[in-house]
């Protein structure tokens, strides 16, 4: 009865399936491994549940363009135990600007950090504030290791922070810097996707 008052998609190929978190299973098979790289200058740890490619893609989209909720659970559930075990007073997020928020209605990285803090009862706080200025989205590599920029006021000892794609890695690096220069002396990244070698986001 629940499947079919309130049937649910896959966010990867669309069908209609009884109602679950994330992707179907055949889906959730195809979804690519995150690449092997090392962390973001000014990182600690970076942990990603998949390569930003092929079913990844379709993840991205579904998280930031139609703010699904169900495919941040899903991330989350899949981040929590690297996130527990290296320790965090805080899990915060790489916020995006005013106006893509206005646009979609969402912040895919709060929607995504705050899953995260609910799964691994982390608190959840919102520690940065972005500059104006351009998006990542659709930069050259060049473009995008100029990064964002970020103010924060005050950060604990052990901060983990939340985006929805790890490309260059200038805007974690960004937040970062401004979460070290607040306090902070540990700095782990936690994403859906991280961007394999040689290829760069679409939006």
């Amino acid at each position: 009865m629940l499947a079919l008052l309130l049937p649910s998609r896959c966010p990867v190929c669309r069908r209609t399936v009884p109602p679950r978190v994330g992707p179907c299973e055949d889906c959730a098979e195809a979804v690519p491994p995150p690449p092997a790289l090392a962390p973001p200058a000014g990182v600690d740890a970076c942990f990603s549940v998949c390569a930003y490619d092929g079913a990844g893609l379709a993840l991205v989209a579904a998280l930031k363009f139609r703010g699904e909720r169900g495919v941040a659970r899903w991330a989350a559930a899949k981040l929590a135990p690297a996130v527990l075990n290296v320790g965090l007073d805080v899990v915060t997020w790489v916020p995006t600007s005013d106006r893509r928020r206005r646009r979609r209605g969402v912040d895919q990285a709060e929607l995504l950090a705050r899953a995260l803090g609910r799964v691994t009862a982390v608190p959840v706080r919102s520690l940065l504030d972005r500059h104006p200025g351009p998006p990542q989205e659709g930069r050259s590599a060049a473009q995008r290791r100029a990064g964002p920029r970020f103010d924060c006021a005050a950060a604990p000892a052990r901060v983990v922070v939340v985006d929805d794609v790890v490309t260059t890695g200038a805007s974690v690096r960004a937040a970062a810097d401004a979460i070290r220069a607040a306090g902070a002396e540990r700095v782990v990244v936690a994403a859906l996707a991280r961007t394999p070698p040689g290829r760069h986001t679409r939006w």
